[in-house]
């Protein structure tokens, strides 16, 4: 099931790098990169931060079907594909709760403190949007005004909590996950976000 909504997440996150590509009206091979630095990009530099490799996507290329896929379906059905935005948003959601704990464990498995494990459930989540943001050259989303990261940080911090209490493995993971999901949709639903340190 993990397996499932980790796919659903990497074709979520393909689709909307593609969308900004295309509002950046890039050539075929810009919406491709564009397409598959966001879909696999967090997960790269978690794995080349704690020593793996290859990486994930490299040994496993459903990965790299799917965000190919993605985009060829992104580009066939652009002018429908405004109407697939909640949808989109809703897998863009679980995948980051998905996610953030997938590079929590992998952080656990490295032996690394739990603050960095946060940090690199965070990354795994969100970073590939950062290194879509950059290529397109603006200043990324979850630096300016989202709550993005600071939902995963939130869900990493509750994983930590629940796993010191007598409570099974698995539900600890739902858990965390749904805090993470929960925490977004809140966010969006009511406008929620970081204080602005600067004034206009």
């Amino acid at each position: 099931m993990f397996y499932t909504i980790d796919i659903l997440g990497t074709i979520a996150f393909a689709i909307s790098g593609v969308l900004v590509a295309f509002n950046k009206r890039m050539d075929l091979f810009g919406v491709l990169i564009i397409a598959f630095v966001t879909a696999v990009g967090g997960g790269t530099l978690r794995d080349l931060l704690i020593g793996e490799a290859p990486v994930t996507w490299m040994k496993d290329m459903t990965y790299s079907y799917v965000v190919m896929a993605s985009a060829i379906f992104a580009i066939i059905f652009r002018s429908k594909i405004n109407y697939l935005r909640t949808s989109l948003f809703l897998f863009d959601t679980i995948g980051i709760g998905l996610y953030t704990l997938v590079g929590i464990e992998k952080g656990l498995s490295a032996g690394l403190h739990p603050i960095i494990c946060i940090a690199l459930g965070t990354m795994t989540a969100s970073f590939g949007g950062v290194i879509r943001d950059i290529l397109c050259n603006e200043i990324p989303v979850i630096f300016r005004k989202e709550i993005y990261a600071t939902a995963c940080i939130a869900g990493g911090v509750v994983y930590f909590l629940l796993i010191k209490l007598p409570i099974d493995s698995n539900i600890v993971f739902i858990i965390s996950g749904i805090v993470v999901i929960v925490i977004r949709l809140l966010a969006v639903k009511f406008k929620i976000r970081l204080p602005n340190i600067y004034r206009d």
